[in-house]
């Protein structure tokens, strides 16, 4: 517990709170009497779910509301979560069943997002909101940042566009390839009956940006 606590950076003064976040309802199952962190896991989504956002209001003063909805889902998200508890290796700690053990439950995101979650209530009972800020933003401030600074290509290309009401803009996919768990798709943008553009990427949404990034390029126009 000592060597998570120093990767979290907070001492506990309620030892049992962190061992409660860490147990997974598979380790509560078998041990007779013991609880599992879903309760925790509630409460860490809140915490979570408020820190974020009161970080992106008071950081990105100039976003419109439907842009910060966007970054904070992005930031609380599943993925996102079990990458930040990767950092800190939190999987290791974790307390599981044999068979979660054994199917790679410390791998697995659901586990560490729900885990981080619910360190985080944990912190937030025993040290208070403060202490649980700490904690969240040293996650959150900088992948929200990354993602707030992206440039979206496609908004940048509609808005040059749109200043010509006779001209419109569609996106066409073109192609797929490669193995479903790493596919790879091309699009095609086209001004009228035009193609200006031509992306790939391993998203849709993605070649749709790398087609229209190719668009303004070809414009002189540089994000």
């Amino acid at each position: 517990m000592k060597e998570l606590e120093k990767k979290i950076g907070y001492s506990f003064r309620n030892k049992e709170l962190l061992q409660l976040a860490l147990s997974h309802s598979s380790y509560a199952n078998e041990k007779q009497g013991r609880h599992d962190n879903e309760r925790l896991e509630f409460l860490g989504d809140s915490v979570l779910g408020f820190i974020t956002a009161e970080y992106l209001f008071s950081t990105l003063k100039n976003r419109p509301e439907g842009e910060l909805t966007k970054l904070r889902a992005n930031a609380v998200c599943e993925k996102s979560l079990a990458v930040f508890a990767n950092e800190i290796n939190l999987g290791d700690y974790i307390l599981l069943g044999k068979g979660e053990i054994m199917t790679g439950g410390r791998e697995r995101p659901s586990i560490l997002s729900d885990a981080f979650e619910s360190v985080i209530a944990a912190i937030y009972l025993d040290g208070g909101m403060e202490e649980a800020k700490k904690f969240v933003l040293r996650f959150v401030s900088t992948s929200t940042t990354d993602t707030a600074k992206a440039t979206d290509y496609k908004t940048m290309l509609q808005e040059v566009i749109q200043k010509n009401p006779d001209e419109h803009l569609t996106y066409r996919l073109v192609a797929e390839s490669g193995p479903d768990h790493n596919k790879e798709f091309t699009v095609e943008v086209y001004l009228n009956s035009n193609c200006i553009g031509t992306g790939k990427g391993h998203s849709k949404k993605k070649a749709e940006q790398a087609a229209a990034k190719e668009a303004l390029e070809l414009m002189g126009i540089k994000g």
